[in-house]
């Protein structure tokens, strides 16, 4: 595969012996992972977990309507979340460039205490802690509030890592024919910021997806919540959570792959936060 320009100002072309080392690497590293799923797969199928018994609920309509209820919840809480996450890292992001120091301090706090704090724990305060001042929460919200709150703190650094990125001349462009500072960033900085992190905020939709599955804490119906019910109505536990992780892992396959295309056709690197 041919290199981005990116790619190709930050990495040299790997020579001969490199690339014969990455083959045999790469060659090792498929046939110990081959070796292990294999391994797996005759330990399962000693176990009878491959028993027809086992499988053949796959075969009843009503489990696949079921699943998909519960797909859809899980898309629901993530793109609401998502949603969310977008204005309230913008609002958090702007507060920690802020040029006034308490607002700059708040922001900062809020950000490195929510981005080192467990999600499931938010998810825990909103479903004890409301109830306890008489203020009910539907599960829906309990789950969007904490996933949210928690993906707005990673998207203002994202956002504060294009701002950086954006050249320094082009604020000083901006403030030497007279714009404001909010104009520069509404009309010269923000256009470009998003342009640059736009591959890695969909990235983070990942994240957002797989914080859902905290869901089940509060009976939320998504389709983690959705298989433990399957589960506890029939005896076939390894298949229904296999088929879901399955599910999760080509949804969130989706977004990276699509996130990565974006990244190529704007040739701009994913941001790491």
């Amino acid at each position: 595969m041919a290199m981005t320009p990116t790619e190709a100002a930050l990495f040299e072309a790997a020579g001969p012996h490199a690339r014969r080392r990455i083959l045999v690497g790469t060659v090792v590293t498929s046939l110990l992972f081959v070796a292990l799923v294999v391994w797996l797969i005759m330990r399962l199928d000693a176990n009878g977990q491959f028993d027809p018994m086992y499988w053949d609920l796959f075969a009843n309509i009503n489990i696949w309507k079921f699943l998909g209820a519960g797909f859809i919840g899980t898309a629901r809480a993530a793109l609401s979340s998502g949603v969310i996450a977008l204005v309230g890292g913008l609002v958090l992001m702007f507060g920690r460039i802020s040029g006034i120091a308490p607002v700059r301090w708040l922001a900062t706090a809020v950000i490195e205490f929510v981005r080192g704090t467990p999600t499931l724990l938010f998810i825990y305060f909103f479903f004890l802690v409301p109830s306890q001042f008489g203020i009910h929460i539907s599960t829906y919200w309990m789950v969007v509030i904490p996933v949210s709150f928690y993906a707005s703190a990673v998207l203002a650094e994202v956002y504060r890592a294009g701002v950086q990125a954006v050249p320094a001349g082009q604020k000083e462009a901006a403030i030497s024919v007279g714009m404001s500072r909010w104009q520069s960033y509404r009309l010269i900085i923000l256009p470009q910021m998003f342009r640059i992190i736009v591959p890695t905020m969909v990235t983070q939709l990942v994240v957002v997806v797989k914080d859902t599955t905290f869901g089940y804490v509060v009976t939320y119906p998504e389709m983690m919540q959705n298989a433990k019910v399957i589960v506890a109505n029939s005896t076939s536990m390894l298949p229904v959570y296999l088929v879901v992780a399955v599910i999760y892992i080509l949804v969130n396959y989706a977004i990276s792959r699509f996130a990565r295309w974006l990244s190529s056709r704007s040739d701009v690197k994913i941001l790491a936060t």
